[in-house]
């Protein structure tokens, strides 16, 4: 059976180097990335070993009797190198049930890493859950393009994109990120009485932190922005971790013409463009206009999946 090992500080080398050549890892599972939050989510992860080998990771914490992978993520799941197989993981699935009783962890929360993610096919994880009796308790719905881009744009986005053109818009990278959070602050506050997930603060650590990964893309006119996207950047995908813009961007189809140039610019680099989930409610109301919008560029749905396993 894998020995189990908590994760600590002195291991955040060993950690990020397993991160960086695993198979479904990205860059949201490095410890930089992860323990910014460290205050909200108290760290619980977890290492695998076999014969002292180091064979998988589970980002995680703990609230009461429930563990969760990972409640400050967008997605936790197993993190495993190219040499785990479906055999292994059932093993090692074993060894963690065992585990969680050991610690009276009565429920177990499990965010799987959509497969657009992995470098290399990566659900052993998916086939261990279902065979120690999980259930899905929430899926939501993502959209995204396939790269090198085999759908066209619907009839009305290429005309708002060739519209958006005639306008004086300048598309260009920014460090702006107080003026676009709040922008995405007023436009979640007023269509879904909601805030973002990070605060301008928080993003503007992140992308110091991970320059390479978090970028913010915007369109101007003159100084003025009129619409941005912040982009998370894996091996695989660019994904629009937050799209904003102003009625006046909106009016001048700002971000048409941004999103048609950041989708094109990632052509022959990632694999897929992740326009970001569209519903609500644990999965259960479907914002039908979002995700048209995001449709209407050639995207198709991907999934978003959580798990829970009981161990009463």
């Amino acid at each position: 059976m894998p020995e189990i090992k908590d994760y600590r500080k002195d291991l955040q080398t060993t950690w990020d180097q397993f991160v960086r050549s695993s198979k479904n890892g990205t860059f949201l599972h490095l410890r930089g990335y992860m323990d910014y939050h460290a205050d909200r989510f108290p760290d619980a992860s977890l290492m695998f070993y076999d014969n002292d080998r180091l064979i998988a990771l589970l980002p995680g914490h703990m609230d009461q009797n429930s563990y969760y992978s990972h409640g400050g993520l967008t997605y936790g799941g197993m993190i495993c190198s190219s040499k785990m197989d479906t055999a292994n993981m059932l093993n090692l699935f074993e060894a963690l049930t065992a585990y969680f009783k050991e610690k009276r962890i009565k429920t177990f929360i499990y965010k799987a890493i959509p497969g657009i993610y992995h470098s290399l096919p990566a659900e052993e994880d998916l086939y261990a859950l279902f065979r120690c009796g999980a259930r899905l308790i929430k899926r939501e719905a993502s959209a995204a393009i396939k790269y090198p881009l085999q759908t066209s744009y619907r009839k009305g986005r290429k005309w708002a994109v060739n519209k958006g053109k005639k306008q004086d818009i300048q598309i260009r990278d920014s460090h702006d990120f107080d003026t676009f959070m709040h922008m995405e602050a007023r436009i979640l506050q007023e269509k879904y009485d909601k805030s973002p997930t990070h605060t301008a603060a928080e993003i503007k650590l992140l992308a110091d932190r991970f320059p390479d990964h978090i970028k913010l893309s915007a369109a101007f006119d003159g100084t003025e922005m009129l619409g941005g996207v912040i982009l998370y950047l894996t091996r695989q995908v660019a994904h629009a971790q937050y799209i904003s813009y102003t009625e006046r961007g909106q009016k001048m189809f700002a971000m048409d013409v941004l999103l048609d140039e950041l989708i094109r610019k990632y052509t022959g680099d990632k694999t897929w463009f992740d326009f970001g989930i569209s519903t609500e409610k644990g999965g259960y109301y479907l914002n039908e206009g979002l995700m048209a919008n995001k449709e209407s560029f050639g995207a198709s749905a991907v999934m978003y999946d959580t798990y829970q396993l009981d161990l009463d």
